[in-house]
């Protein structure tokens, strides 16, 4: 039994998994991986989120990712280690997550009683998520929690979308779709990556690609114009349902108040984020 609306730990997550995620797209990750030596942007984006895991190589983290390409990543790892440890990635990921915060927010945000409120409601929440099954989250709640507001909420934020990202990655894998088929069916909703960022970010060609929306038709789950069928729409929304409730247990242990708290909180601090030009205008979209 729930004691929560219907999907309002779905609609809780959707801000909080994007206030995580400006970090990979912010110049200052960049220049906090520069100052390490490392200079490729898929490589240091590939390090900043395994370095959790520990110095691992391309098969861990193909597994903990589900949807990268197995050569695209062993181009990066565990080479990356070479240049900065893993220890030293993380110290970097939170200088360029308190550096991209104070760009997108603004230091009266970072000081407000909503940034302490978001972030202690957030940490909350985190306390009910569990590690069995889940790398990425169980990686990331090893990790001590920042002092500073503003880096607990983005501590928090991380733990709380791994977790969903965890629980997603079992959904796929019992839906039987493979890493492209992933992409591509996600795409095709309009609320996924367009292409050319999924290849550029993921390592695929175009033809797979191609190959993987073929399959997808012979399956019955994309049409010849390559949108979804209803049978596509109807397993990508089952697929939501299972994330969610894989999820279920930080939002009911938050509340139904709590977490149209953390909701409210989380979308007002995207909002000044995206204005503040946190992701690229063509990031999402099917063409």
């Amino acid at each position: 039994m729930t004691n929560l609306p219907p999907r309002a730990g779905r609609r809780c997550a959707h801000p909080v998994n994007l206030l995580h995620a400006t970090l990979f797209f912010s110049p200052d990750l960049d220049a906090e991986f520069q100052r390490l030596g490392v200079t490729d942007r898929s490589a240091a984006r590939l390090a900043a989120r395994s370095a959790p895991l520990g110095a691992v190589g391309p098969g861990t983290v193909a597994a903990a990712f589900y949807n990268y390409n197995h050569a695209f990543l062993a181009r990066h790892l565990p080479a990356v280690w070479e240049a900065a440890s893993p220890a030293a990635v993380l110290d970097a990921r939170l200088r360029a997550a308190d550096a991209t915060l104070r760009r997108l927010l603004g230091e009266e945000a970072l000081a407000s009683a909503e940034m302490a409120e978001a972030a202690e409601l957030a940490l909350r929440a985190a306390e009910a998520c569990t590690r069995h099954a889940r790398p990425l989250y169980a990686g990331n709640a090893d990790l001590p929690v920042p002092d500073a507001p503003h880096l607990r909420l983005w501590h928090a934020t991380t733990l709380l979308r791994e977790h969903r990202g965890d629980g997603h990655l079992a959904a796929l894998l019992s839906a039987g779709l493979d890493p492209v088929e992933a992409l591509a069916s996600h795409t095709a909703t309009g609320r996924g990556m367009a292409p050319r960022w999924v290849l550029g970010t993921r390592g695929w060609r175009r033809a797979d690609w191609d190959a993987a929306v073929e399959r997808l038709r012979g399956r019955g789950l994309l049409d010849a114009e390559g949108e979804l069928t209803e049978a596509g729409a109807a397993l990508r929304e089952a697929l939501e349902e299972e994330t969610d409730r894989l999820d279920a247990a930080p939002y009911e242990h938050l509340g139904a108040d709590g977490t149209a708290r953390l909701t409210e909180l989380a979308k007002g601090f995207l909002v000044t984020a995206v204005g503040a030009g946190a992701f690229p205008a063509d990031l999402t979209g099917k063409a």
